[in-house]
């Protein structure tokens, strides 16, 4: 039997098993139960979330034999077409790579035709912002008013981008990342069905690393399952991660407190020899500003899974030592120079640059 990565093996196949967007799908399913259908809905939110994940089940409600439910049957034909990839009433377009006038006109063409066997024909086009304004205004008319079998399922990452027309024309879901704490339950749970070994606070570093996104969680789950050769370790996890010891950061950043050159130069340096990108310097150092920022507002002991608690205290001091003006300043000017990093002759100068450009703010 061939290997079937995690994210496909265990994608949810009905609405109770999705992580997270608990007041989505509640949406959704109080639409299917009154009878309540649109004929058009957009998922939009980041990467690896559940859009398509969502608008397989849907299409699957929409169309199970037994009739339009928020509980699809799983075992007729149409719900095991659609669990398969393989319905014919279920067209999926990818838009970044159909971006031209003439496939949106094709598929406005096909619309007008019946299903070939199923209660709706469904249209899921991936990646809506891609397509181009002359797509957009071919699918204006038949987006508002399709033919009574049609629907329109329409995902993106990037909302922004599609015109305010088409957005009027649908209702609108958006979907939120994921908690860490919801990532790493499910990871756990998916651990044990495939009885696979892991390490105490593994999961947790993975899930922080996927920054919301399951799909990423699963990714790198898998990538650690084959470094650790069947297990997940922690040592293999921090180093495939790029988890590193915060004192040297904690040094660098006390050095810019202290508007010392040579110390910005000697711990940058040092870092950049522990094989850690002159970009992830800036952001580990953004993520400090941010945990210093929050100390001095609230004055409390913010909770941070990153930090152990002597790293803590240490930022504890310097934030009680330097004022909320240069810690608020600091972090704009290395955010400035992470946006700036690609435009540099390299990202290394570019990563200098934005450290020495702190030194221009105590006179």
């Amino acid at each position: 039997m061939k290997y079937q990565v995690f994210a496909r093996k265990w994608r949810p196949k009905n609405f109770n098993e999705v992580i997270g967007q608990k007041y989505i799908i509640k949406a959704i399913s109080n639409s299917l139960k009154l009878n309540r259908i649109h004929q058009a809905w957009i998922l939009y939110g980041t990467r690896g979330i559940g859009k398509t994940t969502i608008a397989r089940i849907l299409s699957k409600c929409l169309n199970c034999k037994k009739k339009i439910t928020d509980i699809p049957c799983q075992k007729c034909n149409s719900c095991l077409e659609i669990e398969k990839n393989c319905s014919p009433d279920l067209i999926e377009i990818d838009a970044a790579s159909k971006t031209k006038i003439e496939d949106i006109k094709e598929l406005l063409e096909n619309s007008k035709y019946p299903p070939i066997k199923e209660r709706f024909k469904i249209y899921l086009i991936d990646e809506i912002h891609m397509l181009s304004r002359y797509s957009f205004n071919a699918l204006l008319k038949t987006l508002e008013e399709p033919p009574k079998h049609v629907k329109f399922i329409l995902a993106t990452t990037n909302i922004e981008k599609l015109p305010k027309t088409i957005i009027s024309r649908c209702l609108r879901l958006n979907l939120t990342t994921i908690s860490e704490k919801k990532i790493e339950n499910n990871i756990k749970k998916i651990l044990k069905k495939e009885k696979i070994n892991f390490e105490k606070n593994t999961l947790n570093l993975i899930s922080l690393s996927a920054d919301g996104s399951m799909r990423d969680a699963l990714s790198i789950t898998e990538q650690a399952i084959s470094l650790g050769n069947g297990k997940i370790k922690n040592s293999y996890v921090k180093k495939m991660l790029g988890i590193f010891k915060y004192k040297n950061f904690i040094n660098l950043l006390q050095s810019i407190f202290d508007q010392n050159i040579k110390k910005i130069l000697f711990f940058s340096e040092k870092i950049l020899s522990l094989d850690v990108e002159p970009d992830r310097i800036l952001v580990e150092l953004l993520r400090l500003l941010h945990y210093l920022h929050i100390l001095k507002i609230y004055s409390i002991q913010w909770k941070s899974k990153i930090y152990n608690n002597q790293q803590k205290k240490i930022l504890k001091k310097i934030s009680k030592k330097n004022s909320y003006s240069d810690i608020k300043n600091y972090y704009s000017i290395l955010l400035n120079g992470r946006k700036n990093i690609n435009l540099s002759p390299s990202k290394k100068i570019g990563m200098e640059l934005a450290l020495l450009n702190t030194l221009n703010i105590k006179k």
